[in-house]
């Protein structure tokens, strides 16, 4: 599903240079759900964003599904990501001026997915998280919690092969939190869909099948989830 080879990313600000990952190595198969776990700075959001398609690695391979991604152009790169993956990020990422049902299947309809097939997508995405009382409803008529379960269902109306998640829990609070990855994980578990969840909170270590550890851009750990006390102890944070 994924498979990572010595990927390394520099970023050169001026007269600095960030080694943000330093030859990371790794393999993930379908239907696992992976936290990505580190301190701030540990190259977490820089590793999710080189497996999405959203940067470019300065060295190393990343092959998804089978595809050598670095053989394909923007373009090419542009529709892999638009077809075969889906996005959830800390911050919603919701267009205010739509409505519930129209966030989540403007990505169907830039897919060209006939009008009567996205529509009934999102709604049967909508049923399946609780939402579709919302349909009708703009961002600004929800709470954290109800908008980032719409940024859940707009990653989800196209069934990608591969979720990636940028910390979807930073904003919302404890509850709106516990409801979001228990979402996360009755997808993951009923879907059989591979979900990649950057995060820094000891307590998601619990759902998670395997925990990747970053420190300075390396990885220092890679195994299932030990107990809250021992994550701790190990540096997940």
């Amino acid at each position: 599903m994924i498979e990572v080879e010595n990927l390394t990313r520099i970023y050169n600000m001026g007269k600095v240079t960030i080694h943000a990952l330093r030859g990371v190595s790794l393999k993930i198969q379908k239907g696992e759900f992976v936290g990505i776990m580190g301190a701030s700075g540990s190259g977490k959001s820089t590793l999710l964003h080189l497996l999405g398609l959203l940067d470019k690695p300065t060295q190393g391979r990343i092959i998804l599904s089978g595809v050598d991604v670095k053989t394909l152009s923007d373009h090419q790169r542009t529709r892999f990501r638009l077809k075969r993956l889906g996005y959830v990020f800390q911050d919603y990422a919701l267009i205010p001026e739509l409505t519930v049902e129209e966030n989540v299947y403007l990505t169907s309809m830039i897919r060209g997915t006939p009008k009567q097939e996205y529509i009934n997508q999102t709604n049967g995405i909508l049923k399946r998280i609780g939402l579709s009382d919302r349909t009708t409803h703009r961002q600004n008529e929800l709470s954290g919690g109800q908008q980032q379960r719409v940024a859940i269902a707009r990653a989800m109306v196209n069934k990608p092969e591969i979720l990636y998640a940028d910390e979807p829990c930073a904003n919302l609070d404890s509850e709106s939190s516990r409801n979001v990855l228990d979402l996360f994980k009755q997808i993951n578990k009923e879907m059989q869909q591979t979900i990649v969840m950057v995060s820094h909170e000891e307590w998601h270590i619990g759902y998670f099948d395997r925990i990747i550890i970053l420190r300075d851009g390396q990885i220092i750990s890679d195994g299932p989830p030990p107990s809250i006390n021992q994550g701790i102890s190990r540096g997940y944070i």
